[in-house]
């Protein structure tokens, strides 16, 4: 397990991290000129609502404090290119999604370790309060940031190659995704099979109002229904190997795992009803 955790979990990250790095080029970042009031409110709701979300999700179904530090970590977290391809299928802005995967993947490195300061001290307590390994997030932000740019370095040396083993990266991707939950998975096995159905049932919660609220509020700002698409996948589907690759490496905590563990099963199955339930409902509904 020690390998596991110390090796293949940090190469799986890097090269899921590497695929998003090839879908990215600098133009990513300055399109935020282009549509600012749609980035802000993604990013605004993804850190901040979303925050907001899963604390009172922890509340309500009064999760044991690692499973509640778990979900927090989760929603610090940000989108991935699951996020992107399940827009892509549902007629979002795909630029939208690049855009603020991209954005957001850099200011986590800043508010993941925030979220997960504040959520230790709450959940354990003053006087059980761990703080959170500096160095460990450290090596977690050069295993997150590293292989992006090098993606991003990939594509602007030779961009058709890189266009060309998008596919295939984001397929071992998505292998390599499977493995990290199912090591997470395996890892909290105990606190897996205690608290399965509440914990089950948090993530999906989350994940259904996470969706929800990332349509509804850029509609009522007066966002278009595609823009408002990308958001609601990008703030309803999280990079999980981020979030569990941070509980088992930097907290050293299995249990933790298991909430982006779970989720990440779920997103895949209510992203996938939404892909459908969104491109009928489009059909009458304005851009």
């Amino acid at each position: 397990m020690l390998f596991i955790q110390t090796v293949l979990l940090p190469a799986a990250v890097g090269i899921i991290m590497f695929g998003l790095g090839l879908a990215l080029v600098p133009a990513d970042f300055v399109r935020v000129i282009r549509f600012p009031r749609a980035v802000l409110v993604g990013l605004l709701v993804q850190t901040f609502v979303l925050a907001a979300v899963a604390f009172g999700i922890t509340l309500l179904f009064d999760l044991p404090p690692a499973l509640a530090v778990g979900l927090m970590l989760l929603a610090a977290s940000p989108g991935g290119a699951l996020a992107n391809i399940f827009s892509h299928l549902a007629d979002g802005d795909v630029a939208l999604n690049i855009t603020l995967t991209a954005v957001n993947s850099l200011l986590a490195l800043a508010w993941v370790p925030l979220v997960l300061s504040w959520s230790l001290g709450y959940f354990f307590g003053p006087g059980h309060y761990v703080p959170p390994p500096v160095q460990k997030i450290l090596e977690v932000a050069a295993i997150v940031v590293l292989p992006v740019l090098l993606g991003m370095l990939a594509r602007h040396l030779s961009p058709p190659l890189a266009l060309r083993a998008q596919a295939p990266v984001r397929a071992l991707s998505v292998v390599l995704l499977a493995g990290v939950i199912a090591v997470a998975l395996v890892s909290g096995g105990a606190e897996l099979l205690d608290h399965f159905a509440v914990v089950g049932l948090a993530c999906l919660a989350f994940n259904l109002v996470s969706m929800a609220i990332g349509y509804l509020v850029p509609r009522a700002l007066g966002l278009s229904s595609r823009q408002a698409i990308s958001i609601s996948f990008e703030i309803g589907v999280h990079n999980s190997a981020i979030a569990i690759y941070i509980a088992l490496s930097a907290l050293q905590n299995a249990a933790a795992a298991v909430p982006p563990s779970l989720y990440g099963l779920i997103q895949i199955a209510t992203a996938s009803l939404a892909v459908v339930t969104l491109r009928r409902w489009r059909r009458t509904v304005p851009a």
